[in-house]
């Protein structure tokens, strides 16, 4: 079943859950994920960043539609940190249900202005938008980017932004970086400023580059309001390492896809699966049809 994602994100919000967004940046995660969320019986929002959609083709997004339209799970079809207009104009073509404008590096007004227009667009079709305000850490190994020291999001800009704006979900910034943290680092969430923010802005409120937090912050996180979660360099990592293990295992006949990915597959999936109880979404499909 595809919605879009103010669909997807208002019932999580009502009853308190996070919706996995996982950035399936090939088919094989794609299935992965999916088989997850099927077992599981979650909602997902399958995320697609503009980097991983030019290597992928434009064709990718009929796959993604394919598993929607034959399951009868609530799917979103996501833009992951749309960079420019450009960028999120051609998601809505390709039929993304729900895309985000990613200016919370430029100045205030200029992030203001443009997520106004990308609304503008988005809604009169039925597509619904996320934008991003403060700015997430970047650990420097993820195609998501970010910056090298995180600047946390004000809860009464964060009010502000959303009442000129009308954007229906906004990710904030309280502690997070993308990708995975080295070692001489320790990840911590400010769950005070998400406090803050939650008494002023009522929309899903969204935590990107969650990767390395411990499990008990995000539990708590999304206690607290968080209601989509994006999950990328988890489950690849476990892919490749897997991928990599079979590489190596000295079989030089190894070769055929179907033979070398399903080990892979099943890491993701156990990711996948573990990222669902986290965010408290395992059975939570039953919820859309009430």
């Amino acid at each position: 079943m595809l919605i879009s994602g103010k669909e997807i994100l208002s019932v999580a919000n009502q009853h308190g859950f996070a919706v996995p967004a996982f950035n399936a940046g090939s088919g094989q995660l794609l299935e992965a994920v999916m088989q997850a969320c099927e077992e599981l019986q979650s909602p997902v929002m399958i995320a697609i960043h503009p980097d991983e959609l030019s290597f992928l083709t434009d064709s990718f997004v009929d796959q993604v539609k394919y598993y929607a339209n034959h399951t009868k799970l609530p799917v979103c079809i996501h833009l992951d940190h749309g960079a420019s207009y450009e960028q999120v104009i051609h998601a809505i073509q390709l039929g993304f249900t729900s895309v985000m404008i990613d200016a919370s590096h430029l100045p205030y007004e200029e992030n203001v202005s443009i997520t106004q227009k990308v609304v503008a667009a988005a809604h009169p079709v039925g597509v619904s938008v996320e934008a991003e305000l403060g700015t997430i850490g970047d650990t420097g190994n993820s195609i998501e980017g970010g910056v090298t020291e995180v600047i946390y999001t004000d809860p009464d800009v964060a009010q502000d932004f959303v009442e000129q704006t009308g954007t229906d979900s906004l990710a904030v910034a309280i502690g997070t970086a993308h990708g995975i943290y080295p070692k001489n680092i320790k990840p911590h969430l400010r769950h005070d400023i998400l406090e803050e923010i939650t008494k002023k802005v009522s929309i899903p409120l969204v935590l990107h580059g969650g990767s390395s937090n411990p499990d008990e912050e995000i539990a708590k996180a999304v206690k607290m309001g968080i209601n989509k979660i994006n999950i990328s360099s988890d489950i690849k990592i476990v892919f490749a390492n897997r991928l990599r293990e079979q590489l190596n295992s000295g079989d030089s006949e190894m070769r055929e896809p179907n033979v070398l990915f399903p080990p892979c597959m099943l890491e993701t999936k156990k990711v996948a699966e573990d990222k669902i109880r986290l965010f408290n979404s395992a059975n939570k499909a039953q919820l859309y049809y009430q």
